[in-house]
């Protein structure tokens, strides 16, 4: 991709102020491209950030399913499996990227820089994902373990994602404990491409629907809606 001098003296300052070092540095560039600026550009299509995102995501699953294996030996397989969930969905990945300032260096189209596209949630955890990726091509997994250990590994040690472990469950307590009726759970979309499937989940209490929630699974998508309900019910 074209850059000009102050545009890559711009990225090289932003990766050292996040301690990274790197070889390869058109791969973190290509984490931050965006595919509205490709399709916009005319730049060539897999030259934008949604091949990294698509190795990220497996690579930053198996960083924290490593992490919890060797720091948490009394936890159940189902309850890691419920705090990696919490880890690496979406609204997580945002937050963190977003402390990171990440949105501040995507390479966006103009439209999807008008509509708000820097702060979007799910923009943001693209971005996380396809940076990881990035790093574990240039530098490998140990690299992957530092920048893991300086950003998200003490937020998991200071149960900063206990909170949204499981909505879900919650959301059925409450119900059952106030009497009301049956909840039910339904994927009513599915929507983006085979790699970054996205799906929108509404919850129902018999004929009212109490939320509605989008995530990149199913399960995901019943989180964020089950969480969404809550928020209504406690208002």
């Amino acid at each position: 991709m074209l850059m000009t001098e102050d545009q890559k003296i711009q990225y090289r300052q932003f990766l050292s102020s996040i301690n990274i070092t790197y070889n390869i540095e058109d791969l973190f560039i290509q984490a931050f491209t965006h595919s509205s600026y490709v399709n916009e550009h005319r730049i060539r299509p897999h030259d934008d950030n949604e091949r990294l995102e698509f190795l990220g995501d497996a690579v930053l699953e198996l960083a924290i399913s490593q992490y919890l294996f060797k720091n948490y030996e009394n936890m159940s397989e189902g309850e890691m499996t419920k705090l990696r969930a919490a880890i690496v969905c979406e609204p997580s990945l945002a937050k963190i990227a977003d402390e990171l300032h990440f949105g501040d260096y995507v390479f966006l189209g103009k439209g999807e820089e008008m509509t708000g596209g820097r702060r979007r949630p799910a923009l943001l955890a693209d971005v996380f994902e396809s940076f990881v990726g990035a790093l574990y091509l240039d530098s490998g997994m140990d690299s992957v373990y530092n920048f893991l250990q300086a950003y998200v590994y003490p937020k998991i040690a200071e149960g900063a994602f206990s909170d949204m472990m499981d909505y879900k469950s919650q959301l059925q307590e409450l119900i059952q404990r106030e009497g009301q009726g049956h909840i039910q759970y339904k994927i009513v979309q599915e929507k983006g491409p085979a790699h970054a499937r996205e799906f929108v989940s509404e919850v129902w209490l018999e004929n009212n629907q109490l939320g509605k929630g989008l995530g990149r699974s199913k399960k995901e998508a019943e989180q964020m809606a089950a969480q969404k309900a809550l928020q209504k019910l406690e208002k």
